[in-house]
């Protein structure tokens, strides 16, 4: 079995090296914060002291982390992933960050001697926990097919959507697409409830209506209880907005529901909630909705 590595052991990457373990591969790993990798070591994983070391023990290194400059930390210098990568080796980067920043990485990559795809995920905690998560790759097809075993075992679909920059830009497109959806459940939920419904009715009469989704069904239900673990904080969909906002600008796309995802996301930010599961919206539309500033 292939060898790999993995940087970046957050809430994700940590669930994604598990599986990785559980399937029998050695894996090597690094995290900024060493001992949040802790369960990990003791289910297997050889912990590094940099992403150089883990690049060089590793047929195929994956990289997960929070945004563009984070991926730059893990990647440059003489300690990144960069440094440890030649003939043979492979890439694969599974964060949501810039697609010119990929595009220019790819390029670095080749130039060590290794290929490098990138491959965004669709799914939260439990999707990464069961194996289920849907996967855009971007990259050249022959080293798919030769990382496909391997991503077989942390998903349930493997979606090949061109070169290196076109996975994150549809990934980008989905996430667009999740703070949207369920800002209209929380409205349409606080409309009923206003109406005289009582909010659990509500939001079971519309999470098994036509209107419902995925998203609205995963999340819907924090109306009622908030996770105790964070899914993807607000702060985090504002950075994916921002970055829907930046794509929408190079490529002439006006985005007006990304515009009022900023604004709202904002909001959830400077009311203090910041760090809570995106979900914080429904919240954000009460406070709209009581006339508060």
């Amino acid at each position: 079995m292939a060898k790999l590595g993995f940087v970046g052991l957050g809430l994700m990457g940590s669930r994604i090296a598990q599986r990785l373990l559980d399937a029998g591969h050695e894996v090597a790993g690094y995290n900024r914060t060493q001992a949040k990798a802790g369960s990990l070591v003791q289910a297997g994983l050889v912990l590094k002291n940099s992403p150089k070391e883990v690049a060089q023990a590793a047929d195929i290194t994956f990289s997960m982390v929070t945004d563009t400059a984070a991926l730059s930390s893990i990647t440059e210098g003489e300690n990144g992933i960069l440094a440890g990568l030649s003939d043979q080796k492979i890439y694969v980067d599974m964060s949501t960050v810039s697609p010119k920043a990929i595009r220019l990485l790819s390029t670095r990559v080749a130039a060590t001697g290794a290929q490098m795809l990138e491959a965004p995920v669709s799914g939260s905690l439990p999707a990464a926990e069961g194996g289920t998560l849907i996967l855009y790759v971007g990259g050249n097809s022959e080293t798919l097919e030769q990382v496909r075993p391997v991503f077989e075992k942390i998903s349930q679909k493997i979606i090949h959507v061109g070169g290196n920059g076109q996975a994150i830009a549809m990934k980008i497109a989905i996430n667009l697409n999740l703070p949207t959806q369920l800002l209209s459940l929380f409205e349409g939920v606080l409309l009923a409830e206003r109406s005289g419904v009582p909010r659990a009715a509500a939001l079971d009469g519309l999470l098994n209506s036509v209107a419902a989704s995925t998203a609205m069904k995963y999340r819907g239900p924090f109306m009622l209880k908030m996770p105790e673990e964070v899914w993807f904080s607000a702060a985090m969909m504002k950075k994916d907005i921002q970055l829907a906002l930046e794509l929408g600008a190079e490529t002439g796309v006006e985005l007006r529901t990304a515009n009022l995802m900023n604004e709202m996301l904002d909001q959830a930010i400077a009311l203090g909630w910041g760090e809570e599961d995106f979900a914080v919206l429904y919240r954000v539309v009460e406070h709209i909705s009581n006339g508060d500033k």
